[in-house]
């Protein structure tokens, strides 16, 4: 029998790279996949070759309504929701001189979809988990929530905030049988995120596909499961395996 047999699994982020490898992973493990991003047609694409019911709902984590609207779909369709992945982010954007020359669009562009973006999301889905008293809440980080960097200060920042909010939520929701955890690959990966680097660089790149066998046993935790804890996939792997 497949690990997520008829679970309900929300992935954002699911359009391209480690979203949509996680989509068709939790898929192959039995997974009723809800996928969501901003691009409607690479949904659709993703969602098309997967062998469970899916069902894609765009949205823009930015709006508090599209949040909502996926999440009031999502029980529409499956009844519950049993694991959230937010995985949606956008990547570290270089600042010429550091911190004193980034702007507050920049800054904000940044904490808007890394940190705001996945509240936004775990405050409408968490009632429902609290309802079912069982959910697995899969944060998406980066080693830069655990380290800093210096001219990536946005990026590092909206990190070391999600880091935060993990816990958190780990902590509130504990009683209600509610793991909240944070994932990150452990390394840069083969998305477009990195598409800029040099040969040489990405010559140690990682695959799309390495948090996939961490994602599954981090979705498939009963509650009273490890929670609040922050590790890379192979950590995790070790950890839960």
């Amino acid at each position: 029998m497949p690990v997520l047999e008829d679970e309900v699994v929300i992935v954002t982020g699911a359009s391209r790279g480690l979203g949509r490898s996680m989509v068709e992973r939790f898929s192959a493990e039995g997974a009723r996949v809800v996928l969501t991003a901003r691009d409607e047609d690479r949904l659709n694409e993703v969602a098309a070759d997967l062998p469970t019911e899916s069902l894609v709902v765009p949205a823009d984590v930015r709006d508090s309504d599209a949040v909502a609207n996926v999440i009031e779909r999502t029980l529409e369709e499956f009844g519950r929701i049993d694991t959230l992945v937010n995985n949606a982010g956008v990547a570290p954007m270089d600042s010429d001189g550091g911190l004193v020359n980034v702007t507050d669009e920049e800054w904000e562009a940044v904490l808007e979809i890394n940190l705001t973006g996945v509240f936004r999301f775990t405050r409408e889905a968490l009632p429902h988990m609290y309802d079912q008293e069982r959910g697995n809440v899969i944060n998406i980080s980066s080693g830069l929530g655990r380290r800093a960097m210096a001219g990536v200060g946005p990026y590092v920042s909206s990190k070391w905030g999600l880091e935060g909010l993990t816990r958190t939520t780990a902590l509130e929701g504990e009683e209600h049988g509610v793991n909240a955890n944070a994932l990150d690959p452990g390394g840069r990966v083969d998305t477009d995120i990195w598409a800029h680097l040099p040969d040489e660089e990405r010559e140690q790149i990682l695959d799309p596909d390495v948090m996939d066998d961490a994602a599954v046993l981090l979705a498939a935790q009963d509650p009273d499961g490890v929670t609040g804890e922050s590790m890379d996939a192979e950590a995790w792997e070790s950890r839960l395996g």
